[in-house]
């Protein structure tokens, strides 16, 4: 988390653009039966919330 706050707002939007692909990809993956990892979905969902958490308090 502290790796989080110490980066850039452009940083972040990066980072966050980068999850967000992560997400779609396993949510595809998912449905067609490829994924072995199925806490993977849930550690993205959380490390969006905390991207997007610091990007609403650097404002």
């Amino acid at each position: 988390m502290k790796d989080i706050l110490n980066k850039t707002k452009t940083e972040l939007d990066t980072i966050l653009r980068e999850k967000r692909e992560e997400l779609r990809k396993f949510r595809f993956d998912s449905a067609g039966s490829k994924i072995k990892n199925v806490k993977l979905g849930k550690n993205l969902k959380k490390e969006i919330a905390r991207i997007l958490t610091v990007l609403v308090s650097k404002k």
